[in-house]
């Protein structure tokens, strides 16, 4: 089983993470931002991953601290889980359609951390959710997952559905990425033999 469960405390955020990479999509979130749990339990469904997220943060400050810091812990227990990133797919991509709008993720699981994320939000909240923390969180995930990651919106004229199939494309290309595949068992799929170094 490629399970994996970490902590994290700062002055600003308490957080738990357990995840199974191998799951069924059974979730347990609570952030203390409503639309954010939302966004999670995509991940979880959509990514067939079993995953905890509990979460005390400082929102009576604002929601930045505890998105970005609960986006660094889910990159770290992704990578955790992965381990030395044996025998797995290594790449995924999803275009996830929502209503009025389109979405397209790749990501690559290669040790090398990188983002370019292009949105075009139509306001400045979603729920109680600056739209600009949205590219913050993949951000963040994609230094501390170690993965390259590439988002970009087609088109769009809803800030809920252009989030939301964000982050389900997101969980469905990391869902293949993270698969193993029988013909590379035993080894890294990459020609340096690491993608841990």
């Amino acid at each position: 089983m490629r399970n994996a469960e970490l902590s994290r405390q700062t002055n600003e955020t308490q957080i738990a993470i357990k995840l199974n990479l191998d799951g069924s999509g059974q979730h347990e979130i609570a952030t203390g931002i409503g639309f954010f749990d939302h966004m999670l339990a995509q991940l979880a469904v959509h990514g067939l991953f079993d995953l905890s997220v509990q979460v005390q943060g400082d929102l009576e400050v604002d929601t930045h601290h505890t998105i970005e810091d609960v986006a660094l812990v889910i990159g770290m227990v992704f990578d955790k889980a992965l381990g030395e990133r044996k025998g797995i797919t290594r790449m995924g991509d999803c275009f996830a359609p929502m209503d009025e709008t389109l979405v397209h993720v790749a990501l690559d699981l290669s040790g090398r951390p990188y983002a370019v994320i292009q949105t075009d939000w139509k306001t400045p909240y979603v729920g109680n959710i600056a739209t600009t923390l949205f590219p913050h969180f993949f951000e963040s995930f994609a230094v501390t997952a170690r993965c390259n990651l590439h988002m970009r919106v087609l088109y769009s004229r809803d800030d809920h559905h252009q989030a939301e199939a964000l982050f389900k494309a997101w969980a469905r290309a990391l869902d293949q990425a993270t698969q193993t595949d029988p013909r590379r068992a035993g080894f890294v799929p990459s020609t340096k033999r690491t993608l841990t170094k």
